[in-house]
């Protein structure tokens, strides 16, 4: 393989050679180091002729820091037709956006990553382990208990009134149809009166606008959830927009977001399963204040929001994703670990602090053909290897999963309660 290096110390006309000499081999592989702008090069630059390899971390994909930019890409084969030339690449070289390049978020492939290890085997698991398990399940069900008796005083305070909870399904894919059945299942057990609407996959835009306004208008609804994922024609974000701010019990409104964001406001509803993860800790009696957290991923419906839930808890939050260069050394000093990347076994044992509290919200299926169905759950985390050094961790099933309705029930019994005037 042949490897080009080029650095700060390169001229623009040498820069172009080496491009150009670069296109002529077919094996090669360019590494650009030093500031972007000292040789014309755009970051993310889409490069006619070229592919960039993809995922993380073993990928390396094209990423430029302040300081020292890293930008590596392979020709492909491209036919009869020539690449872009170096001076045209060198040419094109646009600043970066203020709010950055909406790049999207990459992990490695499942396929790609080592199988989970134990450090110490099996049978010495339970007597060399040192973290103590946080069982969701339990704590969920005693939050579950306290919401079932706050509404048996509602409706003695009200003359029968219970929340309501109206839930939007679009399509028929079979795991939104298992969630939106224990939802409505968890509804019943509390007291939670459960509306829903089913629309069929070829349902327009306005057809769903429709009902959202339907149930906004409708007093005996509290809280109102739009089942995600929406099928690829919807805009999501103007249907959940959409949704009235007082019921948006999924937290996800722009208004509730925003106000999560900033300092001195109080959203009306928190993101249930970020919220279920700073309730663990809280009911498990761990001190947030002070620690240094580590959120691992920065999705819009978990990572970004809890990364806010645990700054108002006056943690110093550090954020790992898919660009960070030095993902485990960054999480090797947390005291606390937020994982939330939907990646099998990502965080290995090595990540951990020793005595860190480790909560893992990834759920992913891998093959396990000694099961009934042929395959498990199992988190982001790999847990066998984590508890030899966290000092408490929640497990994958039986961990945050719970939490995450347990919240959704909260968040319809408090919109209820403000509704008829007995908020705290």
């Amino acid at each position: 393989m042949c490897l080009l290096l080029l650095s700060r110390a390169t001229s623009r006309r040498g820069s172009e050679k080496m491009l150009e000499k670069l296109a002529s081999s077919p094996q090669a592989q360019l590494i650009y180091t030093g500031r972007y702008s000292d040789a014309g090069l755009k970051p993310h630059h889409s490069l006619a002729g070229y592919s960039y390899p993809t995922g993380y971390p073993s990928g390396g994909s094209v990423h430029f820091s302040r300081l020292q930019a890293a930008a590596l890409f392979r020709p492909v084969s491209y036919g009869k037709s020539s690449p872009l030339s170096a001076s045209s690449f060198l040419g094109a070289c646009p600043r970066p956006p203020l709010l950055g390049w909406n790049s999207p978020e990459i992990w490695r492939d499942r396929e790609d990553i080592q199988p989970c290890r134990a450090i110490l085997d099996e049978d010495l698991m339970e007597t060399n382990s040192t973290a103590a398990i946080i069982d969701g399940k339990l704590i969920a069900e005693k939050i579950r208990q306290e919401i079932a008796e706050e509404i048996t005083r509602l409706k003695s305070e009200t003359g029968g009134k219970v929340p309501g909870l109206a839930v939007v399904l679009v399509g028929s894919r079979k795991d939104s149809e298992t969630y939106v059945r224990s939802k409505k299942k968890a509804c019943k057990e509390v007291g939670i009166a459960s509306f829903g609407e089913d629309l069929a996959e070829s349902s327009s835009e306005d057809d769903v606008l429709a009902v959202v306004q339907k149930f906004n208008d409708d007093p005996s609804v509290h809280g109102i959830l739009i089942q995600l994922p929406l099928p690829k024609h919807m805009n999501e974000e103007k249907i959940l927009a959409a949704v009235s701010v007082e019921k948006d019990v999924d937290g996800f409104h722009p208004l509730n977001i925003g106000k999560l964001a900033m300092q001195g406001r109080t959203p009306l509803f928190v993101p249930c399963t970020p919220r279920g993860c700073i309730e663990l800790l809280l009911r498990s009696n761990v001190d947030i204040k002070g620690k240094h957290a580590v959120v691992i991923g920065r999705s819009n419906v978990v990572g970004t929001p809890a990364a806010m839930l645990l700054q108002r808890h006056q943690a110093t939050v550090t954020v790992v994703h898919s660009r960070t260069p030095n993902p485990a050394e960054v999480t090797q000093r947390a005291d606390i670990v937020i994982a939330a990347v939907g990646v099998a076994h990502l965080v290995r044992g090595d990540w951990i602090k020793p005595g860190a509290v480790v909560i893992d919200v990834g759920i992913n299926p891998i093959e396990d053909p000694s099961t009934k169905k042929g395959y498990r759950l199992v988190g982001d985390v790999c847990f066998k290897e984590a508890c030899m050094k966290a000092s408490a961790i929640t497990p994958v099933p039986g961990g945050v999963g719970p939490m995450t309705i347990a919240m959704l029930l909260s968040n319809t019994l408090d919109s209820a309660k403000r509704a008829y005037g007995l908020a705290n």
